[in-house]
C-alpha cells in the first residue's frame, strides 16, 4: 500500500467503508458565520463522533491542529474567495500542498465551481493539486459544484453527474457534490466513477428534517459518505444534527458503540482524576 493509499483510507471507517467529513472553512468565504464562532466547542463536539474528516483553512489548522484527534483526518482547504468578491463563485489557491503538509494536514482538498468564466481557472488549478500532492502521498477531495449565471437549475442532474465525472477525471481521490436528487442518474454516475462520492450539503436549510432525508437519499444512491457543515454548526441542536448525520451514514449500530466507547472512556478518565485527588489529599494530610 502507496503512501497516499495509506492515507486516503483512513478516511473511511474500517467497518462501513463510509466517511463523514465536517467541512469547518466557512470563515473565508462568509466571515463571521453563525455557529463557526468558536472553533475550539465545535471541534470538542464534532470529535465526539465517529467522524473521519475536519476540513479547515490553514490558519485555522495551524492553530487548533491539537485538538484533532489523531484518528481524524486533518483535511486542508487550498481553494478560498470571499461572498464579496464579483463573481461570488470565483475561487483561487490560498495554500500549497507543501504548506499543508509542514502544517500537518493529512489530506487537501480543492474548490471548483463549473459552468461560469472561471471554470478553466478552477479546473487547472484542481489537476495541478493533484500532480502536486499524489507527488507527496497526498490524498485530494475536489469539491465540485455547478455555479454561475449561466446556471439555470444548480441541482440539474447532468451538470452533477458532469461534476462526479470531472472529479474521477482529473485524478481526485474523493470527489464531493451536491445531490441532484435524481437517484438513478447519480447512481449511476458513482458507479462508474474512480473517484469516492461524497454528497455536499451546501447552505444551511431551515427544515433539517428533509436535508437529512436528502442525505439518506444520496447513500442509498450510492455515495460513499457526507460533507456536511453548515446544516450541522447552524442548526439550533449541531450535536442532534451531527448524530443524525453520522446515523445515516454509518447506521445505528456504529453510532450507538461509538458513543458507548466515548462513555467508558469519560468514566475512566473521572475516576482515574478522583484517584489522584484522594491521593494528592491523603498525602497533605
Amino acid at each position: 500500500m502507496h503512501g497516499n493509499d495509506r492515507k486516503l483510507a483512513r478516511l473511511f471507517h474500517p467497518h462501513t467503508g463510509k466517511a463523514v467529513v465536517a467541512p469547518l472553512d466557512h470563515g473565508v468565504s462568509e466571515g463571521m458565520l453563525s455557529g463557526l464562532e468558536e472553533l475550539t466547542s465545535l471541534l470538542e463536539m464534532v470529535s465526539r463522533f465517529p467522524v473521519q474528516g475536519i476540513m479547515l483553512n490553514k490558519g485555522a489548522l495551524r492553530a487548533y491542529l491539537h485538538e484533532i484527534p489523531v484518528d481524524i483526518a486533518a483535511v486542508l482547504q487550498l481553494s478560498g474567495g470571499t461572498r464579496h468578491c464579483q463573481p461570488p463563485y470565483a475561487r483561487s489557491l490560498m495554500c500549497s500542498t507543501a504548506e499543508a503538509l509542514r502544517l500537518g494536514a493529512d489530506m487537501v482538498a480543492v474548490q471548483v465551481n463549473i459552468a461560469n468564466e472561471f471554470e478553466d481557472r478552477m479546473l487547472a488549478d484542481l489537476g495541478a493539486i493533484v500532480d502536486e500532492a499524489h507527488g507527496f502521498g497526498t490524498p485530494v477531495l475536489a469539491l465540485i459544484a455547478p455555479k454561475g449565471e449561466r446556471v439555470v437549475n444548480e441541482m440539474d442532474p447532468s451538470l452533477i453527474n458532469h461534476c462526479i465525472r470531472l472529479g474521477a477525471e482529473l485524478g481526485a481521490d474523493v470527489t464531493g457534490v451536491p445531490y441532484s436528487g435524481d437517484a438513478r442518474s447519480f447512481g449511476r454516475a458513482v458507479a462508474a466513477s474512480s473517484s469516492r462520492v461524497l454528497v455536499t450539503g451546501g447552505p444551511s436549510r431551515a427544515d433539517f428534517k428533509s436535508f437529512a432525508a436528502m442525505v439518506e437519499a444520496a447513500m442509498g444512491a450510492g455515495a460513499a459518505g457526507a460533507c456536511i457543515g453548515r446544516n450541522v454548526f447552524q442548526h439550533p441542536n449541531p450535536t442532534e444534527a451531527m448524530r443524525r448525520i453520522v446515523e445515516i451514514v454509518h447506521g445505528k449500530e456504529v453510532l450507538e458503540l461509538a458513543e458507548e466507547t466515548l462513555r467508558a472512556v469519560e468514566e475512566a478518565q473521572a475516576a482515574a482524576e478522583a484517584a489522584a485527588e484522594a491521593a494528592a489529599d491523603a498525602a497533605g494530610e
